[in-house]
């Protein structure tokens, strides 16, 4: 029992994050590219990985809840046996996947910081020549 709850509040907490989280991954995927190198972790590599597998997994499982719904009988509503155990069913295949995001969800975040710390490639460009700027301002 406390691990069917564990598994539904699992999910409730990251129904939120689902919707943009293909975004999230791509956004800290392409910062992560344009980071110096110095400034990389080498796990985010590895978490932004676990993040993308997870996320594939958890798709997939959102299809078979659906499609495990769409099949129960039509008296099979919310607080009936037949629909609560299914539920619960998905919400158990679910969770590792969801755990994975609870651990390393984090990354993205770490990522986000670092690339909004970092110096702009064109903050590291030299300052046109003063005869440069004179001219471009005519």
């Amino acid at each position: 029992m406390r691990a069917s709850k564990r598994d539904a509040d699992t999910a409730a907490a990251f129904e939120p994050v689902r919707p943009g989280a293909r975004h999230l991954l791509a956004t800290a995927e392409t910062q992560l590219i344009e980071l110096p190198k110095n400034t990389v972790q080498g796990r985010w590599i590895y978490q932004l990985g676990v993040l993308r597998d997870a996320l594939d997994r958890l798709d997939e499982l959102h299809d078979e809840w659906q499609a495990t719904r769409d099949a129960l009988p039509i008296t099979a509503r919310t607080g009936s046996p037949d629909h609560d155990d299914a539920l619960a069913e998905h919400h158990a295949a679910s969770w590792s996947n969801l755990d994975d995001w609870s651990t390393h969800g984090g990354a993205i975040q770490e990522i986000n910081t670092a690339a909004r710390k970092a110096r702009s490639p064109l903050a590291l460009a030299p300052a046109p020549a003063p005869a440069q700027r004179a001219a471009a301002r005519r």
